[in-house]
């Protein structure tokens, strides 16, 4: 095999059935943990398309709508373990993800703030330690669902696949680092619109921009489960520690 296939492999995110339904199973608890908290706070990410659902679903009943999460949660459970895939929620695994998450979280803030210097993101005035971590969590899952899975390997699957003819190694590579660079640049604007959009300013633009390259590059190489973590992980480092 060839540096430049080498290359290329590196970039182009390769999704498989048994690591997908793996890393769905190793956030199960940033999704449950986000939805039973939600309810809770006056705002909810604005990637979750989920929870009015559910709330309506309930009949803005709060137990029955905890008992809807819940269930959720089981379900994918009983679909892991009929599945075969028991063994990917094992308390050994959940620990591994989650030691893997923090250094890169540490990476991250140590990359990002290189770029552009010391920056805090976060609402005005700090957050609660409840509100900040059930914010953190949301984040974590639902805008690594949309940048990262959705936009970065879905969209991007479909817009190689139209426009590279014949691709050579280097064209993918180009293709793709291209990509990731336009979907972080779409994942920090993101932030900057909408009713609890952050006002906009260069310095934050460029460290959220950084922030979704370090995102991207752990998703394409390690897959969703650490990207989520990573995420979750560093915001809550960010708003509550």
């Amino acid at each position: 095999m060839s540096a430049e296939t080498q290359g290329a492999e590196l970039v182009v995110p390769k999704v498989h059935r048994e690591n997908a339904w793996t890393d769905l199973g190793l956030t199960l608890p940033v999704f449950v943990g986000y939805h039973l908290g939600v309810v809770f706070l006056p705002v909810r990410n604005a990637a979750d398309l989920l929870t009015q659902s559910l709330i309506e679903l309930a009949d803005h009943d709060l137990w029955l709508y905890s008992g809807l999460t819940v269930t959720v949660g089981l379900t994918f459970t009983a679909v892991l373990w009929m599945l075969g895939r028991g063994q990917a929620l094992r308390w050994q695994r959940f620990v591994g993800v989650g030691l893997e998450a923090i250094v890169y979280a540490i990476a991250l803030r140590v990359v990002a703030s290189s770029v552009v210097g010391g920056l805090r993101l976060g609402p005005e005035g700090g957050t609660g330690l409840f509100s900040g971590l059930v914010v953190s969590l949301g984040a974590g899952f639902y805008e690594e669902l949309v940048f990262r899975v959705g936009i970065y390997a879905l969209l991007g699957r479909v817009l190689s696949l139209a426009t590279i003819v014949n691709p050579l190694p280097w064209k993918r590579v180009l293709f793709w680092l291209g990509w990731a660079t336009f979907s972080a640049a779409l994942f920090s604007a993101w932030h900057h619109f909408g009713e609890l959009g952050e006002p906009f300013t260069l310095r934050a633009f460029v460290f959220r921009w950084v922030s979704g390259l370090v995102f991207t590059a752990i998703f394409a190489l390690r897959g969703f489960a650490p990207v989520v973590w990573t995420h979750a992980l560093y915001d809550i480092w960010v708003l509550v520690l």
